[in-house]
């Protein structure tokens, strides 16, 4: 039996914060929860809820250093969303100029995905439920 019931919230550090707050709350459409600024550590944090319970904390800070995003380097890989209609999707974000990589199918699921960045090169995944 597992103490741990979903996740909570994901953590994001941005390099331009009006930029990855207009590109999560507009291009992606995750709601806003709450604004706030820190200044003692001249700091925003703003936390945005997805379609279910699970939370991004979009954090900035001055001059944070960059963070290897190759697909296989040690850590974090990438955030993946669901979504129902991936074609739909996808032109969502062209819509917005968000360039997208082609769609690869998933060879154990049988389900179709792909890639984009982020403001920062972050790679999110849109995986078709």
């Amino acid at each position: 039996m597992s103490f741990f019931q979903g996740i909570h919230h994901i953590a994001i550090i941005c390099g331009d914060y009006p930029r990855s707050k207009h590109f999560y709350t507009q291009v992606l459409g995750f709601e806003v929860l709450r604004e706030t600024y820190r200044a003692e550590r001249q700091s925003y944090k703003l936390d945005l809820r997805l379609g279910d319970s699970t939370q991004i904390e979009l954090f900035s800070f001055p001059d944070p250093p960059p963070r290897p995003s190759r697909p296989e380097a040690r850590g974090l890989r990438h955030l993946a969303l669901a979504v129902d209609d991936l074609e739909g999707a996808i032109q969502h974000l062209h819509n917005h100029q968000v360039a997208t990589e082609n769609i690869r199918l998933d060879e154990l699921t049988g389900k179709r995905f792909v890639f984009f960045p982020d403001p920062d090169h972050l790679p999110i995944e849109l995986y078709e439920r």
